[in-house]
Formats: C-alpha cells, structure tokens, sequence
C-alpha cells in the first residue's frame, strides 16, 4: 500500500492480479451477471488507483476491497431499482399517457366545435341555451334575469339542444366510436 500510495504502478498491478479473480467471484455470487460483476470490479479498482494517495486504510487491504466491492453492489442494486422504477413509470406513461393526449386533443376539438355551432344560434337563443349550461341557472333564474316566461326558457333550451344534436350528429358519432 506504500507503494501504491506513491503512484508505483507494479504494486497496483501485484494488487489487482491478487485480488480482481476473488472480487469478481465474490461480486458474480451477488449479481448473478457477468457483465455487471466485470464493471462493479473494475469501478473499484478505478477508485483503487485514482484515489491511491489519499486512500487511508486502517484495516487490512483484502477487508477495504471487500467492504468496498459490497457497499459498489449495494450502490449497484440501488442504481438499478431506480432505473427499473422509472422505465416502468415511462412505459405506464407511454401506455396511458397517449390516450390522456388523446382524449385531451379530442376533447378540445369537440369543445371548440361545439363552440362553433353555438355561434351559428340566434342571439337570444343562444344566450338563454349558455346561461343554463355554461352559468348552471335554472329556469327561473334566466327568466328573472332576461325578463321573459320560463316555459320561453324551457322552449329556447330545447330547441337549442335539438339543433345543436342535429348539426353535431356526425361529430358526437365519430367522437364516441373513437372511445
């Protein structure tokens, strides 16, 4: 370790022919792959040389490599869950997150055709047929309001609904056959 603590690269290659066989068994028995042991050894032996002067090991070498193997599995199973949690998040988002845009979009359409075909109602018609859906009064309300007979703002809603459900047949049929 004085060796290595001087930057002498045979006493890091005596270390990593000494240990690299017994932490890749030891990280193979955990991982259950061979690629993911490779790398998890190799980070240690990264740290090993790149950190070599700083390094201050009160235990013996095979106990630091040990622990340090165990705590690179345990980041490793840590990375892993993560990154496992959030592919199963994007797909879930990809699965149901498509038809939330879908729907969104559609409804959008739908609102702004509706709109559309509102604007084509006579005036009045149209007020009365918006105060009752959009601003939820009731009948009397709009009559109290306008100054007209509730059986006149009976009559303006339903003839409204009946042209509105006639001009957007076509929309409301596509629309729910999509669904």
């Amino acid at each position: 370790m004085d060796l290595l603590k001087l930057g002498d690269e045979a006493a890091y290659a005596e270390i990593y022919d000494r240990y690299w066989a017994i932490l890749y068994r030891y990280a193979r028995k955990i991982l259950l792959n061979e690629d993911e042991s490779e790398d998890v050894v190799q980070d240690i032996f990264v740290m090993l040389w790149s950190k070599s002067r700083e390094l201050d090991i009160r235990v013996s070498l095979s106990s630091f490599l040990n622990a340090s193997i165990r705590n690179r599995i345990l980041k490793h199973f840590q990375r892993s869950k993560v990154r496992t949690n959030y592919l199963n998040s994007l797909q879930q988002f990809m699965e149901e997150g498509k038809c939330i845009t879908d729907h969104l979009v559609r409804e959008r359409e739908l609102a702004a055709r509706i709109e559309a075909e509102l604007a084509y109602l006579p005036a009045k018609m149209r007020e009365v047929f918006e105060l009752s859906r959009k601003a939820h009064l009731s009948y009397r309300e709009i009559s109290e309001k306008l100054a007209i007979s509730e059986l006149t703002v009976k009559k303006q809603v339903s003839n409204a609904t009946k042209t509105l459900k006639m001009r957007l047949a076509d929309t409301f049929s596509l629309f729910f056959t999509i669904f």
